[in-house]
């Protein structure tokens, strides 16, 4: 059963249970609250009384009084008279004798119906009945103070007055429905518009932003969705670009490998056969095996680093080390290593030893990855540099290099993994090195910038801060 219909049998149902416990609850209410005599008892203990007099044909006044009698014995505030058409008494249940003429008679019924509602008023009710062509009269009376408190009549004379009283009462007992309908159908409408946008929510499908201006709990999960939708939508792009750069790199690394293998495989033939021409081909074909062998080792390497990234199987096993003592370390295995490249490497590690607590494997993975970068990008520049300083709180490891540069669209995605820079920027590796560098940073609870003030140096700085992670957490 739809919200709708459920919503209109409820609102039918209580407003049919709402009219029947209205007049239920003012029936109880008004037995037990306002005690007394209301026109319609007192009119039906006359019909009463006629109607015996009427059956037993008893007019006269020993014949009347004890019928009246009886009807009065549960009544003994009521007051019943007997008369006939002369005005005369024939019995009265008080026991006086009188004689009506008409000026008495009005007296009596004087100021009615207002005596209803006055405070120790008498009330009077004139009941007539025919015999044998002559009239008899009943009066009935009785004190304002033993009738109801409260009473309501409405004397209708047509059908048509009987609508203009039905129709403005309806109207009044279903406003409150007929406004609780109209909320929540339109509570209704937001749910339903809101939960299809649900239904449409996808990686792949359009992201449909919906408008709420209202304050309410709905207007506010409106926002968490569109929030929620824009955040997938970007979620999407991203991956969808990751998905692009993870294409783009296993071409790239199809190609990265096929090329030296192609390689390997003419040099290792060519020394299988014994095609070359003396000791020195020999030597300079085995040289080049073995570099293209390391390299297609070093791009394997990238691929477990990739591997280890998206697992997260990089941890954290810290311990207190010497980091000017590592630092120097990995700069005299540069040293060596630039000596063939006409690069000048400069240190800059001050000779205070600084003691921090670091995972040294981790920090010094990153750091070669750094100067990896900085020896293939910078090498026209012909200057390496590497430099360790300390502050207060913190210490600070920087490579650089005055290659060409990283342009300035670039300088904003370069951490990003498989992102690789256009330009002289491309070359060997799948671009991971930096994102690595990062990922150990931040696992340090520290973090890897660019820095934007260098011109003719290109600066990636480090920063680890001197407290563990642990205690950082603390």
């Amino acid at each position: 059963m739809k919200r709708r219909t459920k919503l209109w049998l409820m609102m039918l149902s209580s407003a049919a249970g709402s009219i029947v416990l209205f007049i239920t609850i003012t029936l109880m209410t008004g037995k037990t609250w306002t005690p007394g005599y209301d026109l319609k008892t007192l009119n039906a203990i006359s019909q009463e009384a006629l109607t015996v007099i009427e059956r037993q044909d008893a007019y006269s006044g020993p014949e009347v009084q004890p019928i009246l009698e009886e009807v009065l014995r549960p009544h003994s505030k009521i007051r019943l008279e007997w008369l006939a058409e002369d005005g005369s008494t024939l019995y009265d249940s008080a026991g006086e004798n009188n004689s009506y003429d008409f000026r008495k008679l009005a007296d009596r019924v004087d100021h009615m119906p207002n005596n209803l509602w006055g405070e120790n008023t008498p009330i009077t009710l004139t009941y007539s009945v025919a015999h044998d062509h002559r009239s008899y009269y009943m009066l009935l009376s009785l004190s304002s103070e033993d009738m109801t408190s409260g009473q309501i009549y409405f004397f209708l004379r047509t059908y048509k007055a009987l609508l203009t009283f039905i129709l403005p009462l309806l109207l009044a007992l279903l406003l409150p429905y007929l406004l609780s309908l109209w909320f929540f159908s339109s509570t209704d409408r937001r749910i339903t518009k809101l939960n299809n946008a649900l239904n449409q929510v996808g990686i792949r499908s359009d992201v449909i932003v919906l408008e709420d201006t209202s304050r309410d709990e709905i207007a506010q999960l409106t926002q968490h969705y569109n929030s929620m939708a824009m955040r997938i939508q970007s979620q999407s792009a991203q991956i969808e670009q990751l998905e692009h750069r993870r294409r783009l790199l296993l071409s790239d690394l199809s190609h990265d490998l096929r090329t030296p293998l192609t390689m390997i495989l003419g040099y290792a033939e060519m020394i299988r056969t014994g095609a070359y021409k003396n000791e020195n081909e020999l030597q300079s074909g085995a040289k080049i095996i073995l570099q293209r062998s390391r390299y297609m080792d070093k791009l394997l390497d990238q691929l477990l680093d990739i591997t280890r990234q998206e697992e997260h199987l990089l941890r954290l096993q810290l311990a207190p080390h010497n980091l000017s003592e590592l630092m120097r370390k990995i700069a005299a295995d540069y040293l060596l290593f630039l000596d063939d490249k006409n690069i000048v490497l400069k240190a800059d590690i001050q000779d205070t030893d600084i003691e921090v607590m670091i995972d040294a494997p981790l920090i010094e993975r990153a750091l070669r990855n750094l100067l990896d970068n900085a020896v293939r990008y910078g090498e026209e520049g012909h200057y390496l540099g590497i430099g360790l300083t300390e502050e207060q709180e913190e210490v600070f490891l920087t490579v650089k290099n005055r290659g060409k540069g990283i342009a300035r669209e670039d300088r904003e995605r370069i951490f990003e993994r498989f992102y690789r820079a256009d330009g002289g920027r491309k070359g060997e590796g799948l671009g991971i090195g930096l994102s690595i560098v990062k990922e150990i940073a931040e696992l340090h609870h520290g973090s890897v910038r660019l820095l934007d003030e260098a011109v003719t140096e290109t600066i990636f700085q480090i920063r680890i801060p001197k407290k563990s992670p642990s205690e950082h957490e603390n």
